[in-house]
């Protein structure tokens, strides 16, 4: 994942906190728990105090931060002429996805249907998305025909979705990490002053570094005078902040994701994890050779980022990654041997999905492996 900032002023490279951004990983941490084991006692203690009425509404409309972290909970980096700053409070950022235009509104909600396409921009296919949605069962179907007949509606709705997850819970999560979010923004801020960009980027992520176009940069479209911020992901997507500029934003409930918006028109935004915790569980030394073997092909890694994040079948991993049916289903039956894929049925569809909590274990299974 490259952002191109060839040209860009240092003055334009901010870092800065954003709490709709915050409540969206909460959000995900709440309803992907699996995701995040070092939040299994915030998320069960707030599961367990959300009234009936919001917890069916977040359920309704989950996909948004479980799917895909939809672009809807960075609308700063999106209003058209605006400066591209976030929000002092949550009520501010609510009003920047209130100025949201239609277009990017509509292709933010839906990405969960049209990830694949999410670099190509351009106005939504709306027969494609309901064909999508209803692969993804009938309440994602529902919520989409209720986008596109509605699309202001369904904007409202959302947002006193967002203030009623304020009251119940988040003004005083948000209490609680706003200070060491806002600390880590303002201290990358000074080391992007004193020390320059490849060091602020380091302290980011191992993930992130600066490529300066020596040796033909990213996906071979390096050359010289070009400078590009690199994020090492499984997924592949470039991006310019010229005209823009691009935003890093820390998070305290986002490990171990790192986000990166890539949408063609919007402000990229870098959205990084602050603190990592450990992660611990055994399994036998047979199950971890067959993991890692089946890990090892390529094109099984790049299956598990879809299936870590939803469930897929067997056709739709095909579209999604230009390869017939057939090898799909010889990848999945490796991975469903190393019983890391889980599979359900709903109606005619076939689902697979990651089993995220098994390959988190992978790497202490492996430590503890070979210092056994």
């Amino acid at each position: 994942m490259s952002i191109d900032i060839t040209g860009l002023p240092p003055e334009r490279i901010v870092f800065d906190i954003s709490p709709l951004a915050e409540l969206g990983v909460a959000l995900h941490a709440l309803a992907e728990p699996g995701h995040h084991p070092g939040l299994h006692g915030w998320a069960t203690a707030t599961a367990a105090a959300l009234k009936p009425d919001l917890a069916d509404r977040l359920h309704e409309a989950n996909f948004l931060w479980t799917t895909t972290f939809s672009d809807v909970h960075m609308p700063f980096a999106g209003v058209r002429g605006g400066d591209g700053r976030t929000g002092a409070t949550l009520a501010e950022e609510l009003d920047l996805l209130d100025a949201l235009d239609e277009d990017r509104f509509l292709a933010a909600a839906l990405e969960f249907t049209c990830s694949a396409h999410y670099a190509a921009g351009g106005p939504v296919r709306r027969e494609r998305a309901l064909e999508l949605a209803a692969s993804r069962g009938p309440r994602q179907l529902e919520f989409t025909r209720r986008l596109l007949a509605d699309p202001a509606g369904v904007r409202a709705w959302l947002r006193r979705l967002f203030e009623d997850c304020d009251q119940a819970f988040f003004a005083d999560t948000w209490r609680r990490v706003q200070p060491a979010l806002a600390a880590d923004a303002r201290h990358k801020t000074e080391l992007l002053r004193r020390k320059g960009l490849p060091e602020v980027l380091r302290a980011v992520s191992p993930a992130v570094s600066l490529d300066e176009g020596e040796g033909g940069g990213v996906n071979g479209g390096g050359g010289a005078g070009v400078r590009r911020i690199v994020v090492d992901k499984l997924t592949d997507g470039r991006t310019t902040a010229a005209g823009t500029g691009v935003t890093f934003v820390p998070s305290s409930f986002g490990w171990p994701h790192l986000w990166v918006l890539h949408a063609p028109g919007w402000r990229p935004v870098v959205h990084y994890p602050v603190g990592a915790p450990e992660l611990a569980g055994p399994a036998s030394v047979e199950l971890l050779h067959l993991r890692m073997e089946a890990l090892a092909h390529p094109m099984r890694m790049r299956m598990c980022r879809a299936l870590a994040r939803a469930a897929y079948t067997n056709s739709e991993l095909a579209e999604l990654y230009g390869i017939t049916p057939p090898e799909v289903s010889r990848h999945l039956a490796v991975l469903k041997k190393a019983q890391l894929v889980t599979v359900r049925r709903r109606g005619r569809y076939v689902l697979h999905q990651l089993d995220v909590a098994a390959v988190a274990r992978i790497g202490s299974d492996f430590l503890e492996t070979v210092l056994r």
